[in-house]
């Protein structure tokens, strides 16, 4: 249940309770910035080698080399924006064409790196004034064949670090106090690198494409340890976030990593078939998780075509794209609207795997029919809709931390001299339910376990996945699982969940798992000093009181001999392969009978709405009409219903019943 403060506490239960309900709009998805950008600059310089960056000072330097002459070519924008001249370069030194260059900053500080036409010497220039001056060159290593891809980032301190390959193998440098150290090869294997990038957070986080050793194309992540989350100057091994077989004709190409507001990775993905195709690809990282933790949303396709991707630049406000023929901004900070003051009605329902709700705003000026842009940018396709639940308190109005969803539809209704705009959305079940496969992920038993496997199916749909109580099985059970091309997210998250007795809900954009106990402590009290408007109170028989469990060779059985002496036995049957000892399949049949007896007491209670309530919490009711006192109940829906009518708008709440 969400806390809530003692005047609203008191509010909702007071017989004078005077509703409110704040509803806001965002352009964000699971928490994160919806990037929108526009193109700044459309030029005719040749698609090649390239970087950006941008110091403290907000210029926006960036790097280009020429494939026709090798020459290196650097430009610097001091106030970049929609008037600014993209087009004027300036020579710095030709180059080796068969190499990368490289951009970073840090404070006022610029390192431009580049490779020498003998494509083995890799040369750094140091700026100290946000790149408007550069001193000498200085050769940092000279390596033994040719030079493939460059990256480097710095921290604070100053210390820096750059990643460049050599054929296959990925060597680290770093500068710690103005010196430059000894290359040293890295402890990963590949069979050949395709591109690098880098961004300092804690630790140095690599993003690498190239292919394994079987020549299946891959994008991995991997960190380069500071301490963080890996020891210092050491390699974590190298973990999955594209993959593509060999003979598919699809490559991955020239990735680009920073951090602005999470970790944001641009890509390219080259298919070499039949309408061969060359295009960015972008993703974002989950806000909460370790870069370590591997999980991202699902790759999204760039309207562009490009060999060498797209670098990446920012500062605290917004988001620059650069290729050399191209310059793109976006703003970091999300439009938002607060519509309070236009709900005629709303209407939110929540069950177990399913959220949505409808929303009815006043249209009389057609002040939406102009939604997407101005005072209503925010109200868009997939934009996310807060809606906090609250009272008039002698405080004035509070609300409850809020529910969300994401817009999935709209319609404007005019009707008998009135106009109305109704918006419908879905929380995050609709957006795992609307992320498909886009090929086979498996997994081998020992592999990764229950949470783990659900918190890269939420990562893909944008979500983040936490736990405020868990059963053992969730961390100890590491089945073999796969998710089968084109199957919804929500659909394998339900297939992991039959597996355990824990229940996920969401609890603001966080998918939330809770492992239900029968001892659980009520949250929250009704028919005393909450009022209950309305109830009925079911009781039923399970299902199912007898479990068959078919494992790997492993046959068990669980009975609810009460229920069985009632209505004879209602048979359930499990097969499942991960179970290979009889104690794991004694488990499964229990937490089947588990669910059994939650689901076998039923009803509902309408009550004045509890801007705390949240669905799976405990609570108890006393109706002496029924013959309650203080019996115990789990919240298993919630319909929460606001019609603003005048003199009396309702305003009420409805909790569907289930048992402890």
């Amino acid at each position: 249940m969400r806390i809530l403060s003692a005047a609203l506490l008191e509010a909702q239960k007071s017989p004078s309770r005077v509703p409110f309900v704040k509803v806001d709009i965002w352009d964000q998805v699971g928490g994160v910035t919806r990037l929108n950008f526009t193109r700044l600059y459309s030029g005719t310089e040749a698609d090649n080698y390239h970087a950006a960056t941008m110091p403290s000072d907000g210029s926006l330097i960036r790097a280009r080399i020429d494939p026709a002459t090798s020459k290196l070519y650097l430009q610097r924008v001091t106030n970049p924006g929609a008037g600014s001249d993209f087009s004027s370069w300036t020579f710095i030194t030709t180059v080796s064409s068969v190499s990368d260059v490289a951009l970073c900053s840090e404070g006022s500080s610029v390192f431009l790196f580049y490779v020498e036409t003998d494509q083995k010497s890799i040369y750094v220039r140091e700026s100290g004034d946000n790149g408007g001056t550069y001193a000498s060159p200085v050769l940092i290593t000279t390596a033994s064949s040719p030079v493939g891809w460059l990256a480097a980032d710095l921290k604070t301190d100053g210390t820096v670090v750059l990643f460049y390959n050599v054929g296959s193998t990925v060597y680290s440098v770093k500068r710690s106090a103005g010196a430059w150290g000894t290359p040293a090869s890295w402890t990963n294997t590949a069979s050949s690198i395709t591109g690098l990038a880098t961004v300092y957070r804690n630790d140095w986080n690599v993003v690498v494409t190239g292919q394994n050793s079987s020549n299946d194309y891959y994008v991995w992540t991997t960190v380069f340890g500071d301490g963080f989350s890996q020891s210092s100057d050491s390699w974590s091994p190298l973990a999955e976030l594209m993959l593509a077989n060999q003979g598919s004709n699809m490559e991955f190409h020239g990735p680009f990593l920073g951090y602005p507001d999470v970790h944001r990775l641009f890509f390219v993905e080259k298919f070499t078939g039949t309408s061969s195709y060359n295009r960015p690809l972008w993703s974002h990282s989950i806000p909460t998780k370790d870069y370590i933790n591997n999980l991202w949303r699902e790759p999204v396709p760039f309207n562009l075509t490009s060999d060498f991707g797209m670098a990446i630049a920012y500062n605290p406000s917004n988001l620059w794209l650069s290729t050399p023929s191209g310059v793109w901004s976006a703003s970091l900070i999300p439009s938002s609207v607060e519509v309070s003051e236009d709900v005629l009605s709303l209407i939110e329902s929540i069950k177990p795997h399913s959220g949505e709700v409808r929303i009815e705003l006043r249209n009389d000026d057609s002040r939406y029919n102009n939604i997407g842009t101005g005072l209503y940018a925010a109200i868009k396709e997939g934009s996310e809709i807060q809606i906090s639940p609250g009272y008039l308190t002698s405080q004035g109005q509070k609300v409850s931390s809020w529910t969300v969803y994401w817009i999935e539809r709209w319609e404007y209704v005019s009707t008998g001299g009135l106009a109305t705009f109704i918006l419908y959305a879905a929380d995050g079940w609709g957006l795992l339910r609307r992320w498909k496969a886009r090929r086979q992920f498996s997994w081998a038993a020992g592999e990764r376990n229950l949470f783990q496997l659900i918190s890269f199916i939420f990562a893909r749909a944008g979500l983040e996945f936490a736990t405020f109580s868990r059963s053992s099985t969730m961390v100890n059970h590491y089945p073999a699982f796969t998710i089968h091309p084109g199957e919804r997210g929500d659909t394998a998250v339900r297939r992991l969940l039959a597996m355990m007795t824990d229940v996920v809900f969401f609890s603001g954009e966080t998918g939330l798992g809770v492992d239900p106990q029968s001892s659980n402590p009520s949250d929250y009290s009704y028919g005393t000093d909450h009022p209950i408007l309305e109830g009925r109170y079911l009781s039923l028989s399970p299902g199912i009181n007898r479990v068959q469990v078919f494992g790997d060779g492993i046959f068990s059985e669980a009975f609810d001999w009460d229920e069985i002496e009632s209505v004879y036995d209602r048979l359930g049957q499990i097969h499942d392969l991960n179970l290979d000892t009889v104690a794991k399949a004694d488990d499964r049949g229990q937490r089947e009978l588990r669910h059994q007896e939650i689901e076998s007491q039923g009803g509902e209670i309408t009550i004045p709405p509890n801007c705390g309530q949240e669905l799976y919490d405990v609570i108890d009711i006393t109706d002496g009409r029924a013959g309650f006192s203080s019996a115990k109940r789990r919240v298993w829906g919630l319909t929460l219903t606001y019609i603003r009518t005048r003199p009396s708008p309702r305003y009420d709440q409805r909790l569907i019943l289930g048992g402890v």
